[in-house]
């Protein structure tokens, strides 16, 4: 799977906005069309040619059925060995689940009660508070730094608080974080091992964005590191080849875990899609190249951004993301007040006031409101970099405009 990105064309300057528009999903589909949308974690490529001729080959023979089998472990397996240099992925202690948040969910099931506390780092994805709330857990926020890097001193207070009387709690990281887009470290997730071992804490990892590392930038698997032998990670290769609407991924069990994810329920391998798993393999056994040209023009459009904000928005705060397509701007000089109105719902948060609220209407532009990413989240709007060059400095000039 060695890196073949010449060979392939920058994916995210393959299709026109004319045609990004004929879409028909909820990036497209959710606004007017008047409306430049850069919220949701869709990205504008078409399918990479070895997942489209993988699904298109499964049409032809009629292919349509229940899943089966152990070819996408298998698939992630040998791209973890590939790309990561992690031996850790043993398909016997692998599930197959319909998407990486509903295998949280799973996993959350099998590991806590209604009321247990679910440890997270704010700001953090918004479902993470959604779809535990909605199945009687309750959330408790460790805040990163103000460097968007693990606070291990909070985490370990919070672990503490949330374990007390032997109560029983999980910590749900996210690896790399979204919506900083930080890659945490060795070092990093060593300790958060050692403090869950000390708190009895059990770690449920959502590493979905795992392939799409920056230059220079190494991603860890959670359960490589020492001290991880009981928790989960849930994997897919939805985010970095933008199969969202093909529905598939896998919840990983460390070795003393194994048997906890032996008690998922046979119904949760249902869910998830046969062309979905038939697309995810593909992607992750053939899909190497293409992700690396992808790579190539995340990376120039993480730098453009920079540039960008520098001569249009100086006023906005702006670290490029280690990892991810997710660009996270501070916005509080802007003097935009987020204030108390925000409602969250599907994802969405609705603002009368705050950045993301004047930016779609006086700019055109739809971005992901702060406040849906919990504590620290007020002034702050996400920015999906998956687009042309040509898409994000449209948005940035709108954005611009809006604010004079």
């Amino acid at each position: 799977m060695a890196s073949m990105s010449r060979s392939v064309a920058n994916p995210l300057e393959q299709v026109s906005l004319a045609e990004l528009r004929r879409r028909t999903s909820a990036k497209w589909r959710t606004y007017p069309e008047d409306v430049l949308p850069l919220w949701v974690a869709e990205m504008d490529v078409m399918l990479a040619e070895p997942i489209a001729r993988s699904l298109i080959d499964a049409v032809k023979l009629g292919d349509t059925g229940y899943s089966a089998g152990t070819a996408y472990a298998e698939a992630l397996a040998g791209f973890a060995r590939d790309r990561w240099g992690w031996e850790g992925i043993a398909v016997e202690r692998t599930a197959i689940v319909p998407d990486v948040m509903m295998g949280v969910v799973e996993v959350l099931r099998l590991v806590t009660e209604p009321g247990d506390a679910v440890v997270v780092n704010c700001p953090v994805y918004p479902p993470f508070y959604s779809f535990v709330e909605h199945m009687g857990r309750r959330i408790v926020e460790a805040p990163l730094t103000p460097l968007h890097r693990l606070d291990l001193d909070a985490l370990g207070e919070v672990f503490a608080r949330a374990t007390v009387d032997g109560n029983r709690a999980a910590y749900l990281l996210c690896n790399p974080h979204n919506p900083t887009g930080t890659v945490h470290s060795i070092d990093e997730l060593a300790a958060v091992a050692t403090l869950a071992a000390t708190r009895h804490v059990r770690v449920v990892a959502d590493e979905i964005h795992a392939p799409l590392m920056m230059p220079g930038q190494r991603f860890v698997p959670y359960l490589s590191v020492s001290g991880s032998e009981n928790a989960f990670s849930l994997m897919s290769a939805s985010k970095a080849w933008n199969l969202a609407g093909l529905k598939a991924a896998l919840a990983i069990a460390g070795p003393n875990a194994a048997d906890d994810l032996a008690r998922l329920p046979e119904e949760v391998s249902h869910g998830p899609s046969h062309l979905g798993v038939i697309a995810h393999t593909a992607a992750l056994t053939d899909g190497g190249a293409w992700l690396d040209a992808l790579l190539d023009g995340l990376d120039h459009n993480r730098h453009l951004l920079t540039a960008l904000l520098q001569e249009h928005l100086p006023q906005v705060r702006y670290t490029p993301p280690q990892a991810t397509f997710l660009a996270w701007l501070d916005c509080r000089a802007l003097g935009l007040d987020d204030g108390a109105s925000a409602v969250a719902e599907r994802g969405l948060v609705t603002l009368s006031t705050g950045p993301a609220a004047v930016f779609l209407a006086k700019g055109r532009v739809a971005l992901s409101a702060g406040p849906a990413f919990g504590t620290g989240g007020a002034g702050h709007v996400r920015l999906n970099l998956a687009t042309s060059a040509q898409i994000l400095t449209d948005a940035v000039h709108r954005m611009a405009a809006a604010i004079t």
